[in-house]
Protein backbone atom coordinates (compact mmCIF):
# COMPACT_ATOMS: atom_id res chain seq x y z
CA UNK A 1 0.00 0.00 0.00
CA UNK A 2 1.05 3.33 -1.00
CA UNK A 3 3.17 4.67 2.64
CA UNK A 4 1.10 8.49 2.41
CA UNK A 5 -2.45 7.03 1.69
CA UNK A 6 -1.75 3.80 4.59
CA UNK A 7 -0.91 6.36 7.57
CA UNK A 8 -3.07 9.10 8.53
CA UNK A 9 0.03 11.62 9.57
CA UNK A 10 1.86 11.27 6.75
CA UNK A 11 -1.72 12.36 4.40
CA UNK A 12 -2.35 15.45 6.61
CA UNK A 13 1.04 16.22 6.71
CA UNK A 14 1.26 15.83 2.53
CA UNK A 15 -2.12 17.42 2.53
CA UNK A 16 -0.63 20.46 4.50
CA UNK A 17 2.06 21.00 2.55
CA UNK A 18 -0.12 21.07 -0.68
CA UNK A 19 -2.51 23.59 0.82
CA UNK A 20 0.89 25.85 1.40
CA UNK A 21 1.35 25.65 -1.91
CA UNK A 22 -1.79 26.93 -3.16
CA UNK A 23 -1.93 29.49 -1.10
CA UNK A 24 1.99 30.73 -2.97
CA UNK A 25 -0.49 29.82 -5.85
CA UNK A 26 -2.88 32.30 -4.99
CA UNK A 27 -0.74 34.85 -4.23
CA UNK A 28 1.77 34.74 -6.78
CA UNK A 29 -0.80 34.51 -9.83
CA UNK A 30 -3.90 36.46 -9.13
CA UNK A 31 -2.44 39.38 -11.15
CA UNK A 32 -5.72 41.92 -10.78
CA UNK A 33 -8.41 39.45 -9.92
CA UNK A 34 -9.83 39.27 -6.13
CA UNK A 35 -8.31 36.74 -3.52
CA UNK A 36 -11.07 34.85 -3.50
CA UNK A 37 -11.13 33.91 -7.41
CA UNK A 38 -7.64 33.05 -7.28
CA UNK A 39 -8.37 31.02 -4.39
CA UNK A 40 -11.49 29.17 -6.09
CA UNK A 41 -8.73 28.61 -8.92
CA UNK A 42 -5.78 27.68 -7.46
CA UNK A 43 -7.04 25.61 -4.20
CA UNK A 44 -9.06 23.33 -6.11
CA UNK A 45 -6.38 22.39 -8.75
CA UNK A 46 -3.36 22.17 -6.16
CA UNK A 47 -5.72 19.53 -4.37
CA UNK A 48 -6.31 17.61 -7.38
CA UNK A 49 -2.07 17.59 -8.50
CA UNK A 50 -1.60 16.79 -4.60
CA UNK A 51 -3.57 13.28 -5.17
CA UNK A 52 -1.74 13.19 -9.40
CA UNK A 53 1.87 13.28 -7.50
CA UNK A 54 1.08 10.10 -5.64
CA UNK A 55 1.60 8.15 -8.66
CA UNK A 56 4.72 9.16 -8.42
CA UNK A 57 5.98 6.62 -5.96
CA UNK A 58 4.87 3.13 -8.05
CA UNK A 59 8.12 5.55 -10.81
CA UNK A 60 10.46 5.75 -7.53
CA UNK A 61 9.91 1.87 -6.88
CA UNK A 62 9.88 0.61 -10.76
CA UNK A 63 13.14 2.91 -10.62
CA UNK A 64 15.35 3.34 -7.60
CA UNK A 65 17.78 6.34 -7.24
CA UNK A 66 20.95 3.21 -6.22
CA UNK A 67 24.21 2.13 -8.19
CA UNK A 68 22.31 -0.04 -10.82
CA UNK A 69 20.16 2.54 -12.33
CA UNK A 70 21.13 4.54 -15.20
CA UNK A 71 21.17 8.64 -14.63
CA UNK A 72 19.79 9.08 -18.34
CA UNK A 73 17.42 6.78 -18.09
CA UNK A 74 15.90 7.88 -15.00
CA UNK A 75 16.18 11.33 -16.45
CA UNK A 76 14.00 10.65 -19.58
CA UNK A 77 11.70 8.93 -17.73
CA UNK A 78 10.81 11.36 -15.37
CA UNK A 79 10.79 14.09 -17.92
CA UNK A 80 8.35 12.56 -19.60
CA UNK A 81 6.18 11.54 -16.18
CA UNK A 82 6.21 15.36 -15.83
CA UNK A 83 5.37 16.02 -19.01
CA UNK A 84 2.32 14.34 -18.74
CA UNK A 85 1.26 15.21 -15.39
CA UNK A 86 1.53 18.74 -15.80
CA UNK A 87 -0.50 18.52 -18.92
CA UNK A 88 -3.10 16.20 -16.79
CA UNK A 89 -3.20 19.75 -14.65
CA UNK A 90 -3.25 22.05 -17.24
CA UNK A 91 -6.23 20.18 -19.05
CA UNK A 92 -7.62 19.87 -15.78
CA UNK A 93 -7.33 23.81 -14.73
CA UNK A 94 -8.89 24.71 -18.06
CA UNK A 95 -12.07 23.13 -17.32
CA UNK A 96 -12.07 24.17 -13.46
CA UNK A 97 -11.12 27.77 -15.30
CA UNK A 98 -14.52 27.12 -18.03
CA UNK A 99 -16.82 25.90 -14.74
CA UNK A 100 -15.75 29.48 -12.53
CA UNK A 101 -16.59 31.14 -15.84
CA UNK A 102 -20.13 29.75 -16.17
CA UNK A 103 -20.88 30.38 -12.06
CA UNK A 104 -19.91 33.86 -12.66
CA UNK A 105 -16.49 34.18 -12.17
CA UNK A 106 -15.05 35.33 -15.48
CA UNK A 107 -11.56 36.40 -13.68
CA UNK A 108 -10.66 32.89 -13.12
CA UNK A 109 -10.56 31.96 -17.13
CA UNK A 110 -8.41 35.47 -17.14
CA UNK A 111 -5.66 34.10 -14.72
CA UNK A 112 -5.69 30.90 -16.34
CA UNK A 113 -4.86 31.96 -19.52
CA UNK A 114 -2.35 34.49 -18.77
CA UNK A 115 -0.29 32.04 -16.52
CA UNK A 116 -1.10 28.40 -18.33
CA UNK A 117 2.68 28.58 -19.27
CA UNK A 118 3.75 28.90 -15.74
CA UNK A 119 1.26 26.62 -14.52
CA UNK A 120 2.86 23.84 -16.94
CA UNK A 121 6.51 24.77 -15.96
CA UNK A 122 5.07 24.71 -12.13
CA UNK A 123 3.75 21.36 -12.41
CA UNK A 124 6.74 19.59 -13.77
CA UNK A 125 8.83 21.45 -10.98
CA UNK A 126 5.99 20.34 -8.12
CA UNK A 127 6.38 16.42 -9.83
CA UNK A 128 9.91 16.16 -9.66
CA UNK A 129 10.10 18.05 -6.16
CA UNK A 130 7.20 14.74 -5.12
CA UNK A 131 9.42 12.36 -6.61
CA UNK A 132 12.73 13.41 -4.98
CA UNK A 133 10.58 13.69 -1.50
CA UNK A 134 8.95 9.87 -2.55
CA UNK A 135 12.53 8.68 -2.56
CA UNK A 136 13.43 10.38 0.57
CA UNK A 137 10.32 8.39 2.36
CA UNK A 138 11.22 4.97 0.60
CA UNK A 139 14.84 5.45 1.98
CA UNK A 140 13.70 6.19 5.54
CA UNK A 141 11.51 3.23 5.70
CA UNK A 142 13.98 1.01 4.15
CA UNK A 143 16.59 2.22 6.75
CA UNK A 144 13.72 1.15 8.99
CA UNK A 145 13.31 -1.39 7.99
CA UNK A 146 16.61 -3.04 8.23
CA UNK A 147 16.93 -1.92 11.90
CA UNK A 148 14.00 -3.67 12.94
CA UNK A 149 15.36 -6.81 11.21
CA UNK A 150 18.86 -6.39 12.56
CA UNK A 151 16.53 -5.95 16.26
CA UNK A 152 14.92 -9.21 15.48
CA UNK A 153 17.83 -10.91 14.22
CA UNK A 154 19.70 -10.02 17.31
CA UNK A 155 17.04 -11.15 19.65
CA UNK A 156 17.01 -14.28 17.77
CA UNK A 157 20.89 -14.62 18.17
CA UNK A 158 20.30 -14.14 21.92
CA UNK A 159 17.22 -16.16 22.42
CA UNK A 160 19.35 -19.01 20.93
CA UNK A 161 22.51 -18.52 22.80
CA UNK A 162 20.00 -18.61 26.03
CA UNK A 163 19.10 -21.93 24.79
CA UNK A 164 22.40 -23.47 24.20
CA UNK A 165 23.67 -22.22 27.77
CA UNK A 166 20.81 -24.19 29.16
CA UNK A 167 20.76 -26.90 27.39
CA UNK A 168 24.76 -27.15 28.32
CA UNK A 169 23.70 -26.51 32.06
CA UNK A 170 20.80 -29.61 32.32
CA UNK A 171 23.83 -32.28 31.44
CA UNK A 172 26.35 -30.81 33.72
CA UNK A 173 23.76 -30.65 36.82
CA UNK A 174 22.50 -34.58 35.40
CA UNK A 175 26.13 -36.00 35.20
CA UNK A 176 27.49 -34.81 38.96
CA UNK A 177 23.46 -36.33 39.97
CA UNK A 178 24.22 -39.57 38.41
CA UNK A 179 28.01 -39.79 39.83
CA UNK A 180 26.32 -38.78 43.33
CA UNK A 181 23.93 -41.74 43.43
CA UNK A 182 26.64 -44.30 41.94
CA UNK A 183 28.49 -43.16 45.42
CA UNK A 184 25.53 -44.04 47.50
CA UNK A 185 24.80 -47.68 45.84
CA UNK A 186 27.08 -49.02 47.59
CA UNK A 187 27.48 -47.84 50.55
CA UNK A 188 23.42 -46.60 51.10
CA UNK A 189 20.87 -48.57 48.38
CA UNK A 190 17.92 -46.98 50.16
CA UNK A 191 19.43 -43.45 50.10
CA UNK A 192 20.49 -44.15 46.12
CA UNK A 193 16.86 -45.30 45.26
CA UNK A 194 15.29 -42.30 47.54
CA UNK A 195 17.85 -40.17 45.42
CA UNK A 196 16.93 -41.65 42.34
CA UNK A 197 12.82 -40.38 42.94
CA UNK A 198 13.94 -37.05 44.32
CA UNK A 199 15.94 -36.44 41.01
CA UNK A 200 13.04 -37.85 38.72
CA UNK A 201 10.80 -35.31 40.58
CA UNK A 202 13.13 -32.26 40.08
CA UNK A 203 13.39 -33.45 36.20
CA UNK A 204 10.06 -33.62 36.13
CA UNK A 205 9.46 -29.85 37.56
CA UNK A 206 12.67 -28.93 35.76
CA UNK A 207 10.94 -29.47 32.53
CA UNK A 208 7.56 -28.05 33.59
CA UNK A 209 8.68 -25.07 34.72
CA UNK A 210 12.19 -24.73 32.02
CA UNK A 211 9.63 -24.13 28.74
CA UNK A 212 8.52 -20.76 30.49
CA UNK A 213 11.52 -18.28 29.50
CA UNK A 214 10.98 -16.63 32.68
CA UNK A 215 9.11 -17.97 36.06
CA UNK A 216 8.79 -16.66 39.81
CA UNK A 217 11.51 -16.63 42.11
CA UNK A 218 9.47 -18.66 44.54
CA UNK A 219 9.16 -21.67 41.94
CA UNK A 220 13.16 -21.04 41.26
CA UNK A 221 13.30 -21.24 44.58
CA UNK A 222 11.39 -24.27 44.95
CA UNK A 223 13.71 -26.17 42.70
CA UNK A 224 16.66 -25.18 44.11
CA UNK A 225 14.84 -27.20 47.65
CA UNK A 226 14.63 -30.34 45.46
CA UNK A 227 17.93 -30.21 44.32
CA UNK A 228 19.14 -29.19 47.90
CA UNK A 229 17.03 -32.44 49.18
CA UNK A 230 18.95 -34.62 46.64
CA UNK A 231 22.10 -33.28 47.92
CA UNK A 232 21.43 -34.11 51.85
CA UNK A 233 20.48 -37.62 51.34
CA UNK A 234 24.28 -37.97 50.77
CA UNK A 235 25.69 -35.64 52.99
CA UNK A 236 23.02 -35.70 55.90
CA UNK A 237 23.37 -33.46 58.47
CA UNK A 238 26.57 -31.98 56.68
CA UNK A 239 24.81 -29.59 54.49
CA UNK A 240 22.50 -26.72 56.33
CA UNK A 241 20.39 -24.51 54.73
CA UNK A 242 19.64 -20.83 55.38
CA UNK A 243 17.58 -18.67 54.09
CA UNK A 244 16.19 -14.98 54.31
CA UNK A 245 13.98 -14.20 51.36
CA UNK A 246 12.42 -10.97 51.23
CA UNK A 247 8.42 -10.77 50.78
CA UNK A 248 8.54 -8.16 47.69
CA UNK A 249 11.29 -10.56 45.91
CA UNK A 250 9.47 -13.79 45.56
CA UNK A 251 6.74 -12.41 42.87
CA UNK A 252 9.63 -10.94 40.58
CA UNK A 253 10.17 -13.48 37.58
CA UNK A 254 14.13 -14.91 36.83
CA UNK A 255 15.45 -17.51 34.06
CA UNK A 256 14.65 -20.95 35.02
CA UNK A 257 17.74 -22.92 36.40
CA UNK A 258 19.05 -19.63 37.82
CA UNK A 259 20.11 -21.05 41.25
CA UNK A 260 20.66 -24.26 40.30
CA UNK A 261 23.96 -23.80 39.52
CA UNK A 262 24.67 -22.01 42.15
CA UNK A 263 23.62 -24.11 44.70
CA UNK A 264 25.35 -26.88 42.69
CA UNK A 265 29.16 -25.31 42.75
CA UNK A 266 28.04 -24.68 46.84
CA UNK A 267 27.40 -28.05 47.70
CA UNK A 268 30.40 -29.69 45.28
CA UNK A 269 32.71 -27.41 45.34
CA UNK A 270 32.30 -25.94 48.82
CA UNK A 271 29.72 -28.16 51.71
CA UNK A 272 31.37 -31.14 49.74
CA UNK A 273 34.87 -30.57 50.48
CA UNK A 274 34.23 -29.85 53.91
CA UNK A 275 34.63 -32.86 56.78
CA UNK A 276 32.13 -31.06 59.28
CA UNK A 277 29.95 -29.28 55.96
CA UNK A 278 28.64 -26.23 56.34
CA UNK A 279 25.45 -23.82 55.64
CA UNK A 280 24.56 -22.51 52.75
CA UNK A 281 22.98 -18.97 53.13
CA UNK A 282 20.56 -17.50 50.52
CA UNK A 283 19.16 -14.08 50.63
CA UNK A 284 17.02 -12.33 47.98
CA UNK A 285 15.95 -8.52 48.53
CA UNK A 286 14.18 -5.92 46.14
CA UNK A 287 14.69 -2.51 46.50
CA UNK A 288 13.55 -0.32 44.09
CA UNK A 289 13.24 -2.06 40.22
CA UNK A 290 16.71 -4.10 41.18
CA UNK A 291 16.14 -7.96 42.52
CA UNK A 292 19.41 -8.54 44.40
CA UNK A 293 20.03 -12.62 45.48
CA UNK A 294 23.08 -13.30 47.04
CA UNK A 295 24.24 -17.30 48.20
CA UNK A 296 27.08 -17.63 50.63
CA UNK A 297 28.71 -21.07 51.22
CA UNK A 298 32.40 -22.31 53.19
CA UNK A 299 34.61 -23.34 51.42
CA UNK A 300 37.74 -25.57 52.12
CA UNK A 301 41.18 -22.54 52.29
CA UNK A 302 43.49 -25.76 51.31
CA UNK A 303 41.66 -26.81 48.38
CA UNK A 304 43.01 -26.99 45.16
CA UNK A 305 43.24 -24.03 43.35
CA UNK A 306 41.88 -23.65 40.10
CA UNK A 307 42.25 -20.77 37.51
CA UNK A 308 38.86 -18.64 36.18
CA UNK A 309 35.18 -20.15 37.83
CA UNK A 310 32.99 -23.48 37.59
CA UNK A 311 31.46 -24.51 34.62
CA UNK A 312 28.21 -23.53 36.19
CA UNK A 313 28.80 -20.17 37.39
CA UNK A 314 30.16 -19.32 34.09
CA UNK A 315 27.33 -20.51 31.88
CA UNK A 316 25.44 -18.21 34.06
CA UNK A 317 26.88 -15.40 33.84
CA UNK A 318 27.11 -15.42 30.45
CA UNK A 319 23.70 -16.21 29.88
CA UNK A 320 22.56 -13.36 32.15
CA UNK A 321 25.05 -10.83 30.84
CA UNK A 322 23.15 -11.40 27.76
CA UNK A 323 20.20 -10.22 29.25
CA UNK A 324 20.99 -8.18 32.35
CA UNK A 325 24.79 -7.30 31.79
CA UNK A 326 28.13 -7.73 32.11
CA UNK A 327 27.81 -7.08 35.52
CA UNK A 328 24.92 -9.55 36.83
CA UNK A 329 27.03 -12.33 38.63
CA UNK A 330 29.58 -10.99 41.00
CA UNK A 331 31.63 -13.91 42.68
CA UNK A 332 34.30 -14.43 44.87
CA UNK A 333 35.79 -15.76 48.01
CA UNK A 334 36.15 -13.40 51.28
CA UNK A 335 37.42 -14.69 54.97
CA UNK A 336 37.05 -18.62 53.79
CA UNK A 337 33.14 -17.72 52.43
CA UNK A 338 32.50 -17.79 48.51
CA UNK A 339 29.48 -15.34 48.06
CA UNK A 340 27.84 -14.96 44.19
CA UNK A 341 25.61 -11.78 44.46
CA UNK A 342 23.33 -11.97 41.29
CA UNK A 343 21.47 -8.52 40.18
CA UNK A 344 18.70 -7.94 37.89
CA UNK A 345 16.07 -5.82 36.90
CA UNK A 346 13.07 -6.32 39.60
CA UNK A 347 10.31 -7.55 37.02
CA UNK A 348 7.08 -9.03 37.98
CA UNK A 349 4.23 -10.96 35.79
CA UNK A 350 1.34 -8.62 34.75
Amino acid sequence: MHPILGDRRRLFIYLLVWQLVAVLLTFGLRQDASWSVAAALFVPLSCLYAFVCLSVWYLCRAFPADSSSRPLNLLLVYVGAGTLASLLWIVSGLSWALSLDRLGFPDARTIYDEQQLLLFVLGMLLFWLAAAGHYLLIAVQASRDAETRAIELDLLAREAELRALRAQIDPHFIFNSLHSISALTASDPAAARRMCLLLADFLRETLRLGANSRITLADELALADRFLAIEQVRLGPRLQIARETDPLAIGCLVPPLLLQPLVENAVVHGIGQLIEGGTIRMAATRQGSVLTITLENPCDPDRPVTRGVGLGLELLRRRLSAQCGADAVRAGEVDGCYRVEVRMPAVTAA
